[in-house]
């Protein structure tokens, strides 16, 4: 069994995978972190010079590759449930947890970063508008934990606790 996180950018994937894995003793990937590796162009790069269809292309063979793995907590990128067969894949070995932030949370988390979605004249109403067109991919997953409020530590901790992990 996986652990697979998603949900949108700022939410803690990453950070909370991390913990998660450390917790658990897995092993932790990250589909963008592999994508980058792979490609040698970072997130912001690829989105520019090659466009979001090839990104979403390249991720979902991200996904693949990872989902047949056992015992590894997955960080994937806030897209990756935009495709049905995503997260046909990852569900097929793993659980998927939903991340979530408000969107005045997700701002102030991603107001440094170089974000492509968010490179616009109202990042807010960008956030906002992004979720509302994600919810209902969101809402597939198994798992839906808000982390505007709670730590990183305490998001891996009620994720153990919801899937009953045995760490």
């Amino acid at each position: 069994m996986n652990i697979v996180l998603t949900g949108f950018m700022g939410t803690g994937k990453t950070a909370v995978g991390k913990l998660l894995a450390e917790k658990l003793d897995w092993q932790f990937y990250d589909t963008d972190g592999m994508i980058e590796k792979d490609t040698g162009l970072s997130i912001p790069e690829i989105f520019a010079k090659k466009g979001e269809p090839y990104f979403r292309d390249v991720e979902s063979k991200a996904v693949k590759l990872f989902s047949v793995l056992d015992k590894a907590v997955i960080a994937c990128g806030g897209g990756v449930a935009l495709r049905p067969e995503n997260m046909d894949e990852l569900e097929k070995n793993g659980v998927v947890v939903c991340l979530t932030a408000r969107p005045e949370v997700v701002l102030k988390r991603t107001k440094n970063s170089d974000r492509p979605l968010l490179k616009v004249k109202d990042p807010l109403s960008k956030i906002s508008e992004l979720l509302k067109a994600r919810e209902t991919y969101y809402k597939r997953c198994r798992v839906s934990i808000d982390t505007s409020v709670i730590s990183e530590r305490e998001t891996a901790e009620r994720i153990i606790q919801q899937l009953g992990v045995k760490k």
